[in-house]
């Protein structure tokens, strides 16, 4: 008798201890959000504004082809100034990549010819203020080119998003398959006033921000990859290594370009990659 007795109270604490750790681990558990939607928001939300920021951007580098204008063939000088002025850029770039001596003769050459202004399109102006761009007829031209392609890049996203705001705003339309924490939810649910709400919901207004650079590889399919259709490359264009080609621009004193390139020559302190490579190879080698 008590020999069944102490197995029944072992048996039902057993049993009460599994239960307790089951609720507990319910409790653990964050529960899932489920949303109830209307299966037609992917038909008629998320898949026209994906088409229509497709077709845009299609339109916008076709009409960035016709209104470009074609550039003038630069003569000899010019292109001596901004060649001469990248390659002090290069050379302190890549200043690791050749010998000590190298470097020295080509440091001292192009310190000396720019502090001299050898390679000035126009010498006989060293040290003058720049011309004013608005009485410069090239330089006209050229910011007039560019404001053709930022209207042609500003004007169909305000129409666009003009467009969603009027009837797609509000909507929730796709829940992302990974978890993610709460600083996702401003920019994830823009236009959806809601605390409560996971971040892993995004809304229409959302899902057109995030078409607006992550298209990049659709247009380089659809147009190649020297396309005008996406904005992001557009803008990180400018800040690339070949946004050096244009530091020349209206209203910029050469001169001034030069000296402050020779100073940043002049004070680098150059420490060749392959200095000593035998030694450190053979401390390397176990004989």
């Amino acid at each position: 008798m008590n020999l069944t007795s102490s197995f029944s109270n072992t048996f039902f604490s057993i049993s009460e201890r599994r239960d307790n750790d089951n609720s507990a681990a319910e409790m653990a558990q964050v529960p899932v959000q489920t949303i109830h939607r209307d299966p037609q928001l992917f038909y008629w939300i998320l898949i026209p504004i994906t088409v229509v920021m497709i077709l845009t951007g299609i339109l916008r580098h076709y009409a960035t082809v016709l209104m470009a204008t074609t550039p003038k063939k630069q003569d000899l000088p010019s292109i001596k100034e901004q060649r001469s002025l990248l390659r002090g850029i290069n050379l302190r770039t890549n200043a690791n990549a050749i010998s000590t001596p190298s470097f020295s003769a080509r440091k001292d050459y192009l310190v000396t010819a720019y502090e001299a202004g050898t390679f000035l399109k126009e010498p006989d102006k060293k040290g003058q203020a720049a011309p004013n761009p608005m009485t410069d007829p090239a330089a006209m031209e050229g910011m007039m080119g560019m404001m053709k392609g930022n209207m042609a890049m500003i004007v169909p996203q305000t129409l666009i998003m003009g467009w969603i705001n009027a009837f797609f705003s509000g909507f929730v339309i796709i829940r992302l398959p990974f978890p993610l924490t709460i600083k996702f939810k401003s920019m994830l649910q823009a236009g959806v006033a809601t605390k409560d709400m996971d971040p892993q919901w995004m809304s229409s207004i959302s899902w057109y921000v995030l078409c607006i650079f992550g298209l990049q590889s659709v247009f380089n399919y659809l147009l190649g990859s020297d396309n005008a259709a996406s904005q992001m490359a557009q803008q990180m264009g400018q800040m690339g290594p070949g946004a050096g080609a244009q530091m020349f621009g209206p209203g910029v004193d050469p001169y001034k370009q030069f000296q402050g390139e020779a100073e940043n020559l002049a004070v680098l302190a150059h420490q060749y990659t392959l200095e000593g490579v035998e030694d450190r190879l053979l401390a390397t080698v176990k004989v």
